[in-house]
């Protein structure tokens, strides 16, 4: 049994550091997109409760206080009830976003939230915890280097099942970011193969959306003719296979329309057009990423300093607390503080990575890779579409975003990880 001092002085304190000083840095990006010049100098003792209430920067501040419950709530359960209740919570995760999709009311177009009075809570936040729980015990109990498809035919089970219904309830962003997982899968043996064959296939839909369809068929058709001509052994050996691969690409490139057309909703055909030409509708729907583009531009090497965001203060970019709120940080801190925010979550998730792989168990050591991939994925896809160099797909930057459940399920992802951390030399007792 190890004692609470002992425990505390085995957390490692420079993740902690590095999670603090984002949780704080984004409350101060929150103010700022949220800040009022007409509201009163010192709201905290002019204003009642529920007159602050109105305000993002005072709901987030309650928000990091529960945050903080929860980290102490972390540390002290017994750290094998995360490997021991995985499963439990999988499932019970699970049962919650089908009663989500059931009885939640839609906002925004989407039945992904449930309201208890005036707290939202997304579940689909929290499945990526309870996902990357599960699919670590399972990895523990196997040996993905042995290629055994029937156990990697579970794992994408494991994963695809939360997507399904996230995606039921058209929260496309948030079950998008499940494919984070597969880095961490990779780590642990996971068929490279895979990896490609996802990546070619994304790629070749990418380009039946940019190139016309004759001329992708017709350049794919003479590269696998010249590859025969140059190779008389793929006639002998891989003629059904290339054949087959050949047929797939055809089928991919003409399901395009009608996946494009017929299976994306309207708003999503919307954020895929304006990637490709960012200036076809400035000021309708390309409007929130011409005015992210707009602030980040404006901020220059320092910026324009806090609280004197013109497109900050004039709410020239919708959503600026959650999905935009690096406009915040390239406007008002510039080039310089940007980097700094960049720089801090690029020390995290190898700090994180370092975490995860002095763990003693596998189970430890893939749940820290789930952690260091979901983080990086939604890091990554954030400032890309801020940038416009990614659809907007409204996933949140993690700590900086406003909202408690995206700050409660990266604290418990994170804080999850530090206490299996924290008590990783008994593994080597079990």
């Amino acid at each position: 049994m190890v004692t609470p001092s002992r425990s505390s002085r085995s957390i490692d304190w420079p993740l902690v550091l590095l999670y603090l000083l984002l949780v704080g840095l984004g409350w101060v990006a929150v103010y700022a997109a949220s800040y009022s010049p007409e509201a009163p100098a010192n709201p905290l003792a002019s204003l009642g409760f529920s007159q602050l209430m109105a305000f993002n920067w005072f709901k987030q501040l309650l928000w990091m206080g529960t945050a903080a419950v929860l980290i102490v709530v972390l540390l002290v359960v017994d750290y094998k009830a995360y490997d021991t209740l995985a499963y439990i919570l999988y499932f019970a995760m699970l049962g919650l976003l089908l009663v989500t999709l059931v009885i939640a009311r839609p906002i925004a177009g989407s039945r992904s939230w449930l309201e208890f009075g005036p707290v939202r809570l997304q579940p689909a936040e929290f499945a990526k915890f309870t996902t990357a729980l599960a699919a670590s015990r399972f990895m523990a109990s196997i040996n993905l280097r042995q290629q055994n498809w029937r156990d990697q035919a579970v794992l994408a089970g494991l994963t695809l099942v939360p997507v399904a219904l996230i995606l039921a309830s058209n929260e496309t962003g948030q079950a998008l970011v499940f494919a984070a997982l597969l880095l961490a899968y990779f780590r642990e043996g996971m068929s490279p193969l895979i990896l490609l064959l996802l990546a070619a296939g994304g790629v070749i839909l990418l380009l039946a959306l940019l190139v016309p369809k004759l001329w992708l068929v017709g350049g794919f058709t003479v590269v696998l003719a010249v590859a025969f001509l140059l190779n008389a052994k793929l006639w002998r050996h891989h003629l059904i296979l290339s054949l087959s691969t050949w047929a797939a690409v055809i089928g991919m490139v003409f399901g395009v329309n009608f996946f494009f057309n017929h299976v994306l909703q309207p708003h999503q055909r919307q954020r895929i057009e304006m990637l490709i030409d960012p200036g076809k509708d400035p000021l309708g729907k390309g409007w929130n990423v011409t005015q992210s583009k707009i602030a980040l531009g404006s901020g220059g090497w320092l910026g324009k300093g806090f609280l004197n965001g013109t497109q900050t203060k004039f709410d020239f970019v919708p959503e600026q607390s959650t999905d935009f709120i690096f406009c915040t940080v390239g406007e008002e801190w510039g080039w310089a503080g940007s980097t700094l925010v960049i720089g801090l979550y690029m020390a995290l998730l190898w700090r994180i990575l370092l975490v995860a792989e002095r763990q003693k168990s596998v189970f430890g050591r893939t749940y820290g890779y789930c952690v260091a991939s979901v983080l990086f994925v939604h890091f990554t896809v954030n400032l890309g579409m801020t940038m416009g160099l990614m659809p907007v797909v409204g996933i949140p930057l993690p700590f900086f975003s406003y909202g408690g459940s995206s700050l409660w399920s990266f604290t418990i992802l994170l804080f999850a990880l530090l206490a299996l951390d924290a008590h990783r030399k008994q593994d080597l007792l079990r």
